[in-house]
């Protein structure tokens, strides 16, 4: 069933819909759960979400946020990992990832913290990836770009940690930031009005990452050998 349009601008409802995850994900109580990938009772991960933890659902939501998007340095040559990398302790511990990496450790947290979270996967291009990038993938397009959804005040709110704001600003994009009430998506232009994240095609919302489609795909649409250092 297609989505029905949101408020918050993040041009979900608009893209193809592929259907993805099960019936559970609208279940708070499943999406409060630990999952292979999500490990929210990991140790590491409780006593992490319980240090930011706000006055309220939005303010942790917010906090969890920040700390993710900007202490967890953002590495695209992450998404070729080894299967257990994708697992939120280990990029916990790595201090580094990619967007699917980075939004399975922020969904941990927030289950952790007694937030209800999803994962949220989309197809993108980003019109103003680098150089070399383009180079070693053979497109600007990007599947499988993870995010996550939290419910807050009886909502799904969307929300990517992808990027940190520093190296955000040194782009000249503008950061994306959450307010624990509107979507917090990748911006479709830039200060400049240049064409920055075109979103493609929704490929919905799940409990835990397809880890295993989600690195198949990779290899089957770029040239995986050639992002090895």
């Amino acid at each position: 069933m297609d989505r029905q349009p949101e408020s918050g601008g993040s041009g979900l409802s608009k893209m193809d819909r592929i259907v993805g995850g099960s019936a559970a994900v609208d279940d708070p109580a499943a999406c409060l759960a630990a999952t292979e990938f999500t490990e929210s009772d990991a140790p590491a991960i409780r006593e992490l979400a319980a240090s930011l933890r706000g006055p309220t659902p939005q303010a942790t939501a917010v906090a969890l946020f920040d700390w993710v998007r900007d202490r967890i340095r953002y590495d695209p040559k992450a998404a070729v990992d080894e299967r257990d990398a994708y697992r939120a302790t280990r990029v916990l511990a790595r201090g580094s990832g990619y967007c699917v990496q980075k939004a399975i450790l922020l969904a941990a947290l927030a289950r952790a913290a007694g937030i209800p979270a999803r994962l949220g996967f989309a197809d993108v291009r980003n019109h103003q990836s680098p150089a070399w990038l383009r180079e070693v993938m053979g497109t600007d397009v990007f599947v499988f770009h993870g995010y996550v959804e939290f419910l807050l005040g009886g909502r799904w709110v969307k929300a990517t940690p992808a990027f940190d704001e520093a190296s955000s600003r040194k782009a000249g994009v503008l950061p994306v930031t959450l307010d624990g009430t509107n979507d917090a998506m990748l911006h479709p232009v830039d200060p400049r009005g240049h064409p920055y994240i075109e979103y493609l095609r929704d490929r919905g919302s799940y409990l835990d990452a397809p880890v295993d489609e989600i690195r198949r795909e990779i290899a089957e649409r770029y040239a995986v050998g050639r992002w090895a250092p």
